[in-house]
């Protein structure tokens, strides 16, 4: 994620405090919307107290502007079309206050220039004509959603009251990507093709684990772990799949769900010892949503076992873990493993 100029750019960036209900209703009152020069319809509200009242703006736009070029205001935005769809809504995609970049205006009629128009603490509701945002010499045609929706497309901005720097904003793109992640994966899960997708997946795992092959593998794992525990004094509980775990230090917080992002700490070894991997070694833990295949499956399970703040032991059967294929020259074919991790977050 990268700061820019352009509409889609901004529209990702965005967030803030004040909720869009006040500004659908600052949208049906406060008389009409008045008019940029280069045809920027738009309503500007100043907080006074608990309420807010109109503020105009003068015909050559907002004079104190120049004084904030550069820096970066923090607010929700949200995009809809002429007829209420809405194009995106950064409180529900990123749930936080983002910057707002405050640029050098290069282009009239656009985002750009509506925000120029906002202080501090302002919340404003704005309207474009499609073809002001989408030149029909450029070659780009409008989408038809938006011919649908009345060629116009709205945008509401409610700000804090804080201007922040380019080190502050910075500071905060990684929160922001987390967060943005988090919400694509939520968006994702909640189509048709991948819960079939994951149906099938889950399928074809329950099949493959249930050959004689595979299962044979489990139960000779199993004999080496029990013996593993024995040898170093621990007690164990065991899953339903075969998956050993303890609890070192057992964490306040909630379990994850299916779907939820989790981030964990981590090192890997052998029964022998051998370290292969750890979080240690990128310098921060890992992130991943739980029960959607992206790690192996010992570990959507056994993750999904904890709480929050919890440290813990698991031991994973090889079928659970990389199988028959190994992980290049660090884990040997049909290698059961131990992991200790702990559950440092989860979305």
């Amino acid at each position: 994620m990268r700061f820019s100029s352009r509409p889609a750019r901004q529209l990702a960036l965005a967030a803030g405090l004040l909720g869009f209900a006040t500004l659908t209703a600052c949208n049906k009152g406060g008389g009409d919307f008045a008019k940029t020069k280069s045809g920027i319809e738009y309503k500007i509200f100043k907080k006074v107290g608990n309420s807010y009242e109109r503020r105009e703006i003068g015909p050559d736009g907002d004079p104190t502007y120049k004084d904030r070029i550069g820096k970066f205001l923090l607010g929700h935005m949200r995009y809809t079309t002429g007829k209420d769809s809405v194009l995106q809504n950064t409180r529900r995609d990123v749930g936080m206050p983002v910057p707002l970049p405050l640029q050098e205006l290069k282009q009239k009629g656009a985002p750009d220039e509506a925000l120029s128009l906002l202080q501090p603490g302002d919340s404003g509701v704005f309207r474009f004509q499609v073809d002001s945002l989408i030149k029909p010499k450029s070659g780009q045609p409008v989408p038809p959603f938006l011919k649908r929706g009345g060629n116009v497309v709205m945008m509401y901005v409610a700000t804090t009251g804080k201007l922040i720097d380019q080190a502050e904003a910075q500071a905060m793109q990684p929160e922001l990507q987390k967060r943005a992640m988090a919400a694509q994966m939520k968006q994702r899960m909640a189509s048709p093709e991948f819960k079939k997708q994951m149906e099938e997946q889950k399928a074809a795992q329950t099949k493959a684990l249930a050959t004689p092959e595979v299962q044979a593998q489990f139960k000779k794992d199993d004999a080496v772990l029990q013996d593993y525990m024995k040898k170093n004094n621990l007690t164990m509980q065991k899953t339903a799949s075969g998956i050993y775990y303890q609890v070192l230090k057992p964490g306040t917080g909630p379990k994850p769900a299916n779907g939820q992002t989790v981030s964990v700490n981590y090192s890997g070894t052998l029964l022998s010892g051998k370290e292969f991997d750890s979080s240690a070694k990128a310098g921060r833990p890992i992130d991943f949503p739980i029960g959607q295949g992206q790690v192996i499956p010992g570990w959507d399970e056994g993750i999904a076992l904890l709480n929050k703040g919890s440290r813990a032991i698991l031991l994973i059967p090889s079928p659970l873990a990389y199988g028959t294929r190994g992980a290049g020259a660090d884990i040997p074919a049909d290698s059961p493993l131990k992991f200790e991790v702990e559950l440092v977050d989860v979305q």
